[in-house]
């Protein structure tokens, strides 16, 4: 299991001719390792998520899951490779406000015709894995901020994706919640890859890797080694 991020650039046309947004993002990453990108509001985070997701194109360069080219897949070919190798969790939950936490996160599996028993159990067991089994059949108005983006993770979880993209995922939460949507998330990459676009520094910093977006371009935060 393994992510490669080879020069990723993105400019979109304008009047003037074309405006860029990134230039030369590049990475790896590892099964059991997590990455943060840190940067303002407008610099290119989340232009970078949705082109690991598939949800936009990048302009040049190459990603690579599961040594599968990720830039080459067909339009027919991205919704299948999206739903079983890349979960999504973003700074809103996205719960269906009508739905129980238990049938929210069994929306993925609604493309498939009817529920089977499997799916159904699968489901009922990663919100235990989240710490929600007693919120089964609540819905989310019911539910803490911290609980309901709990929901929103076990729902990206359910197809075991290779690769999690999670942001802004502690954005509208207070610092408790904060920091167990933060231990969650943590947790779960040991056993996948996640990747964060984060403007809260102390979540940033807990990750494998941490980068910075500055000027469009992805910097390595270097970090100190302390020796006792």
């Amino acid at each position: 299991m393994s992510l490669i991020v080879s020069q990723i650039s993105k400019k979109y046309p304008v009047r003037s001719g074309w405006l860029p947004i990134l230039g030369d993002c590049s990475f790896e990453l590892e099964l059991g390792q997590s990455l943060s990108v840190v940067g303002p509001s407008g610099s290119g985070k989340s232009t970078l998520l949705s082109i690991l997701g598939t949800l936009e194109t990048a302009s040049s360069g190459s990603v690579c899951l599961d040594n599968i080219q990720v830039l080459s897949l067909s339009e027919k070919e991205l919704p299948k490779f999206r739903r079983y190798k890349i979960g999504f969790v973003f700074q809103e939950h996205h719960l269906l406000p009508q739905c129980t936490a238990l049938e929210n996160v069994l929306i993925p599996f609604l493309g498939e015709g009817r529920i089977s028993k499997e799916q159904y159990n699968r489901a009922c067991f990663l919100l235990q894995h989240v710490g929600l089994a007693d919120r089964l059949e609540h819905r989310p108005a019911e539910l803490s901020g911290g609980e309901r983006q709990r929901i929103a993770i076990a729902r990206s979880l359910v197809y075991s994706p290779s690769l999690i993209l999670a942001d802004e995922p502690t954005g509208n939460l207070d610092r408790n919640s904060a920091t167990m949507v933060g231990d969650l998330l943590l947790e779960l990459s040991k056993t996948t890859m996640l990747v964060i676009a984060t403007h809260d520094p102390v979540l940033a910093s807990r990750t494998s890797q941490q980068f910075q977006i500055n000027s469009g371009t992805l910097i390595k935060v270097k970090r100190e080694v302390i020796v006792s």
